[in-house]
C-alpha cells in the first residue's frame, strides 16, 4: 500500500513526546495514529500543512483549534470500520440477551449456572442514528427477523428495510436500543435521565458509539436499580476506565474496550483510506 505515497517515512515504535516531536518537526504532511498534537507541538512543526488522521475522533488527540489558527489542515477517515462496528453491536446485544459473560465467569469460578436469556426474532431492535455503521445494523437486525424501528436527525433513508419514528417512540419501543450517532454539541447527552427512564425493564441498551451520548450517571443509576436488563457497552466518558470505575461494580453490564472496528480487514481499509486521503492532501497543497 505504501506506493500510494512513495516517500512515506513510518515510525511503529513508542516514542517520548519530544522523540516524535523530533521525528515529525521538519514534515510538511503528518498521518497521525493516536498520538497527542497540542499547540506547542505544531510550534515545533513550522513547515507543516496537513495532518491525516487515521479515524474519525481527531479532535479526542488534536488541538483542532489551535491547528487551524496555525493553518493547518485535519483530515478525518471515515466509513472503514462501518461493518466491523456492525458486527460488534450486534454481538454485544447477542451477549447481553443470552447472557454469555455471565455463564462464562459462573463457569471459571467452578459454578454451572444455567441462565434464562432473550430470543431475538421478533423483537423490536431500535437503531439511533442511520449513517454507515447504524444503516449496516438496520441491515442485519431485519436479517435476524426482528422488527426494526430507526431514528436518524436528517430522515431515515427510504431504502432501509426498517420502520423511521420519532426518537422518544424509538426508546419507548425498544426492546434493544443500539446507539450509532456521531458526538456534537447536540448529540451530546441526548440519551439523558429523561428518556432512559422510557426504556422498559428488560431492555438492553448497546452503545458503540460515543460514551457522551448517555448520561453515564443515569444509566449506572437505571442498571443499579434494574430499571433496564443490560447496558452492552464499547465506549465510556472515561477511556480506559479506572480500576475504581462504577462499572466494574455492576453485573448487567458487558464492557469492551473501544475495541468495535478492530478487525484485521478494517484496519486494512484505515491504513489504504489514510493513504489516499493523504495523497490527495500532497496533490492539492503542493
Amino acid at each position: 500500500l505504501t506506493h500510494i505515497v512513495p516517500d512515506l517515512k513510518i515510525n511503529t515504535r513508542k516514542l517520548k513526546p519530544m522523540e516524535m516531536i523530533e521525528f515529525a518537526k521538519d514534515s510538511d504532511f503528518i498521518m497521525n495514529d493516536h498520538t497527542y498534537i497540542d499547540a506547542a507541538f505544531l510550534d515545533q512543526c513550522k513547515d507543516l500543512k496537513s495532518i491525516v488522521f487515521l479515524g474519525t475522533g481527531a479532535s479526542s488527540f488534536i488541538d483542532i483549534q489551535a491547528a487551524e489558527v496555525r493553518g493547518v489542515r485535519v483530515r478525518t477517515v471515515k466509513g472503514y470500520g462501518n461493518r466491523s462496528v456492525a458486527e460488534h453491536a450486534i454481538s454485544l446485544m447477542f451477549a447481553a440477551g443470552r447472557r454469555i459473560v455471565e455463564m462464562d465467569r459462573s463457569i471459571r469460578q467452578g459454578g454451572w449456572d444455567l441462565l434464562g436469556g432473550t430470543q431475538f426474532l421478533g423483537k423490536k431492535l431500535a437503531v439511533m442514528g442511520t449513517g454507515g455503521i447504524g444503516s449496516e445494523v438496520v441491515k442485519m437486525g431485519a436479517a435476524l427477523g426482528m422488527e426494526v424501528l430507526a431514528w436518524n436527525r436528517s430522515g431515515v433513508p427510504d431504502d432501509l428495510p426498517c420502520k423511521g419514528v420519532d426518537l422518544d417512540s424509538l426508546i419507548r419501543n425498544a426492546d434493544v436500543l443500539s446507539l450509532h450517532l456521531s458526538l456534537t454539541d447536540e448529540t451530546k447527552g441526548l440519551l439523558d435521565s429523561r428518556r432512559l427512564a422510557m426504556l422498559g425493564s428488560r431492555a438492553i441498551l448497546v452503545n458503540t458509539a460515543r460514551g457522551e451520548l448517555v448520561d453515564e450517571k443515569a444509566l449506572l443509576d437505571c442498571l443499579s436499580n434494574h430499571r433496564i436488563a443490560h447496558a452492552a457497552l464499547d465506549v465510556f466518558l472515561q477511556e480506559p476506565l479506572p480500576r475504581n470505575s462504577p462499572w466494574l461494580d455492576l453485573e448487567n453490564v458487558t464492557l469492551t474496550p473501544h475495541s468495535g472496528w478492530m478487525t484485521r480487514e478494517a484496519s486494512e481499509a484505515l491504513f489504504r483510506m489514510s493513504l489516499e486521503e493523504l495523497s490527495r492532501e500532497l496533490s492539492f497543497l503542493t
